[in-house]
């Protein structure tokens, strides 16, 4: 199995997305930490109930303490910080507004969350990556950061600035064997998304692969940028999204 004893951290494990990556990784032998806002308990015992190895705790990825705390945690009990997906993200209970009537603290919730957040995790996991010798950090963006995306300024702002961000820290941390990418999904249908058929179709009617996107389609490419057969890439952003964008 691909990553037979690593350790691999999730944020946002709770979602549904989380819990694609969780599973993907638990049936790969991971031991898979699962930090989250809300409750990830469901996931973990998903895991458990296959004879997989998973923790979860409450952790609020904007706050310091909190992720120092989580990711202290995880290396205390699974012995060392392999992988860090971050996926936590403020979107679902977003405020859709046009930018020039946007509250600042809708604002700087969103960038709070999505990019200081993806900052703070790398920032507390990186010295055990560095002890190890070796690691992986995937940030999780979005298509619209390749688009843009209308009434939603601080959600489209916070994913484009994770793509920088990637670039940034690949620079600074290919010296110690640590590589950083990005996966930019497009409009995944979960169960909240699944109701509103128009809006599903006319995102299809846009792909070049005439399907709706499921959670499962972003598994392997995530999976793939923290494995070894990835080892000498770093600083890329991987497009996925059925062809609804061309990226050269």
């Amino acid at each position: 199995m691909r990553f037979q004893n690593k350790s691999v951290i999730i944020t946002g494990g709770g979602g549904k997305i989380g819990k694609a990556y969780a599973m993907g990784f638990a049936k790969e032998g991971a031991k898979v930490a699962l930090p989250d806002i809300a409750s990830a308990d469901h996931v973990v015992k998903a895991i458990k109930d296959m004879g997989g190895t998973a923790i979860s705790m409450a952790c609020d990825v904007s706050d310091e303490k909190s992720v120092k705390a989580m990711v202290d945690q995880v290396a205390k009990e699974f012995g060392s910080v392999d992988v860090l997906v971050n996926n936590a993200a403020y979107f679902m209970t977003v405020k859709k507004s046009v930018f020039w009537e946007m509250e600042v603290d809708e604002f700087d919730k969103g960038m709070a969350v999505n990019v200081r957040g993806s900052w703070l995790c790398a920032k507390a996991a990186f010295p055990h990556m560095k002890q190890a010798g070796k690691g992986k950090i995937i940030n999780i963006s979005s298509g619209t950061a390749l688009n843009g995306g209308q009434n939603y300024i601080h959600y489209v702002t916070s994913k484009g600035a994770l793509i920088a961000m990637t670039r940034a820290m690949a620079k600074e941390l290919g010296d110690y064997n640590i590589c950083v990418n990005t996966v930019a999904p497009g409009f995944v249908v979960t169960e909240g998304r699944a109701v509103d058929a128009a809006f599903n179709a006319s995102r299809v009617a846009n792909r070049a692969l005439k399907r709706v996107q499921v959670e499962n389609d972003l598994v392997g490419t995530v999976m793939f940028l923290a494995s070894s057969e990835s080892d000498f890439m770093t600083g890329q952003l991987l497009n996925v999204d059925g062809g609804a964008h061309f990226v050269g």
